[in-house]
């Protein structure tokens, strides 16, 4: 066995446990281990703490080092609440996972989706993601379609896949070529699709203006959204200091008139950015981007040591 295999075990190893034995604690139990592990991740001052407080530093361009790092412990702490959340969220009955988040103008999407065209969510990594997506599965008694990237070792990714199929979603395979026609199949039968869609590094990302700076978000919700007529609607999520995540639906993204479909995506996704973007400058430490995004960041002599 490669040295890769093994930690592939161990951290598939790891995950399940966290889903086997995390969500048997008791809630105030699970809370403190989980703000207990952010703070002890914090402090050693890794890769991913000192990208993220890399990355914070673009939102709130004015911070001094201490607001920085304050601000990515609260990151931690807050990324860690994702994982304690998810971890225990399929023992959660409906009117716990209703209990948990409150969705301001969710009526853009339930009307969106009585029109019968198909409505496309389009979130960045804030605040619980999965939860919003149980709250719809749940709540709404809407199914929805998503995509993951294939994660190893297999075993990896096919827990991640149960996971969130246990919560109600249709969970398609991010490689393969084959998502792309499925979901717009979905949209096209007024179906709803979920896409986490602020970071893209591939050769097909589209570049846009992010904090300043250049960042490449992915084409696929504005290219659905053109081919299908779905309504594209962007979504933030945060924590404010309670057991309850507030959750915004903003308006529909528009589709350009005129301009070749390269133009039209690029309005579009630049559209995206700028709603993502507000709602991560209102709460930066409940964005979980502990990994580069910004182009100028992707020379790896520019990594954090």
């Amino acid at each position: 066995m490669t040295g890769s295999d093994l930690r592939g075990r161990l951290t598939d190893g790891l995950y399940g446990l966290g889903w086997g034995a995390v969500k048997k604690l008791p809630e105030p139990a699970a809370a403190r281990l989980f703000r207990t592990i952010a703070d002890q991740t914090w402090k050693r001052r890794g890769k991913s703490v000192l990208r993220l407080e890399s990355n914070l530093a673009r939102v709130v361009p004015d911070a001094t080092s201490e607001r920085l790092a304050e601000l990515s412990r609260a990151g931690m702490r807050s990324y860690m609440r994702y994982w304690m959340e998810s971890f225990r969220l399929p023992t959660w009955t409906p009117e716990r996972i209703r209990a948990s988040i409150d969705v301001r103008d969710a009526h853009l999407l339930t009307e969106g989706l009585d029109a019968g065209k198909g409505v496309i969510l389009a979130l960045p990594h804030l605040g619980n993601w999965d939860l919003a997506g149980a709250w719809v599965t749940t709540d709404l008694k809407v199914p929805f379609t998503t995509v993951a990237e294939r994660l190893e070792p297999a075993t990896l990714y096919d827990r991640f896949v149960a996971y969130r199929e246990g919560l109600g979603m249709e969970v398609l395979p991010h490689s393969g070529g084959a998502a792309f026609g499925t979901l717009a199949r979905r949209l096209r039968a007024g179906g709803l699709v979920c896409l986490v869609a602020d970071r893209d590094l591939s050769a097909s990302g589209v570049e846009v203006s992010f904090f300043g700076a250049t960042a490449r978000m992915p084409a696929g919700p504005a290219l659905l959204a053109q081919q299908t007529g779905a309504l594209l609607l962007p979504v933030t999520l945060w924590y404010d200091g309670t057991p309850v995540m507030g959750a915004r639906v903003h308006p529909a993204v528009e589709k350009p008139a005129e301009g070749a479909r390269a133009e039209r995506t690029a309005a579009m996704t630049q559209a995206l950015a700028d709603a993502f973007a507000g709602g991560i400058a209102e709460h930066p430490e409940d964005w979980h981007m502990l990994q580069r995004l910004w182009l100028d960041d992707l020379d790896p002599r520019r990594e954090p040591t």
